[in-house]
């Protein structure tokens, strides 16, 4: 008979003896029917119960026969070596993979690359089963316009991510947005924030304490140093985000008020900008109250929704965003 025709079979019955408990009263075979069906493998109930008396054979399973349904589980102390990886971590691991280059440092990745194949290999070996597709039909598209992630070099993350973990610091070129010419600068790092497309190292500079994102693709050459990295003592990284240190802002909140048009409010009813938004409508305008961040990213938002959101508050914010509007213009 064909190698490939064994091969869903032994995936089953693999995945079978890892579902199995280690200790009496053990799982039925409706329960371990159910179990496998979710694991991607879709099987009757007799072909379990087939399964586990040919598996009784070669591994040390016991069935409880107490009472009916019976119950089947692992020998007390019985130890299953069980290499490789299941159908959830294969498919996993493969929506993953891309993500994780750049988040995970290279020494890390060296080690999972196994990992990898083997998921591909996993996938590879059971076509005829459904999930085993399910990267060919789910995909993670941005919001906004795609843009291609810039390009990093390799040599330039590794030192990132060295330096991150080993707490030194770091001596890079930097060329900031808009500048011509690379700057040298000795950065104390403090973390890699991955934001969409683009990777960014927060960090100090220097004997300054202000923590600013770098954005790692206009770093050109990186050298670790041997002098510690200094770390603000009572830094969070949780607690940064979520004051809207990532945002490009300074952390201020404001109260915005803004009319929005039908079709933008239905958006924000379904994905509210922050937990106290409310939105009223009355003569027909959608009138919405939101506490948020004042950042960049904040005003490139409302400037990228054009005629559908008008800035009623606070005041400051408003006259920016009309200052803005009549440059852009002006340039038609």
């Amino acid at each position: 008979m064909p190698r490939a025709s064994h091969e869903p079979t032994l995936a089953r019955q693999w995945e079978l003896l890892k579902l199995l408990p280690s200790r009496h009263p053990g799982k039925t075979a409706r329960e371990l029917c159910e179990r496998l069906d979710a694991a991607g493998h879709a099987v009757t109930k007799r072909t379990v119960e087939r399964d586990l008396t040919e598996l009784s054979r070669i591994f040390p399973l016991l069935r409880n026969e107490i009472s009916q349904p019976y119950g089947w589980y692992l020998r007390p102390g019985a130890q299953i070596d069980f290499p490789g990886i299941d159908l959830a971590e294969a498919v996993s691991l493969g929506l993953l993979e891309d993500l994780l280059r750049q988040l995970v440092p290279p020494t890390f990745m060296e080690s999972l690359e196994g990992r990898f194949t083997e998921a591909r290999e996993k996938l590879k070996a059971l076509p005829q089963n459904a999930f085993s597709k399910w990267a060919d039909v789910v995909r993670y598209i941005s919001p906004g316009l795609p843009l291609p992630p810039p390009s990093i070099k390799p040599d330039v993350l590794r030192a990132v991510q060295d330096a991150l973990l080993q707490r030194c610091q770091l001596k890079v070129s930097y060329t900031s947005a808009g500048a011509t010419a690379a700057k040298e600068l000795v950065l104390h790092p403090i973390a890699l924030i991955q934001q969409g497309e683009r990777s960014y190292l927060l960090a100090s500079t220097y004997q300054y304490d202000t923590l600013i994102q770098y954005a790692i693709h206009r770093i050109h050459a990186a050298e670790l140093l041997a002098e510690r990295a200094k770390r603000p003592k009572s830094f969070s990284l949780d607690t940064f985000l979520a004051q809207g240190g990532a945002q490009f802002g300074q952390g201020a909140t404001i109260a915005l008020k803004a009319h929005l048009s039908e079709e933008l409010a239905t958006i924000l009813r379904e994905t509210a900008l922050s937990p106290d938004q409310q939105i009223t409508t009355r003569a027909g305008k959608n009138t919405l109250t939101a506490t948020v961040k004042d950042s960049w990213q904040l005003h490139f938002w409302i400037l990228s929704q054009g005629p559908f959101v008008t800035v009623l508050q606070p005041s400051s914010l408003r006259k920016q965003i009309v200052s803005q509007l009549k440059a852009a213009l002006s340039n038609y």
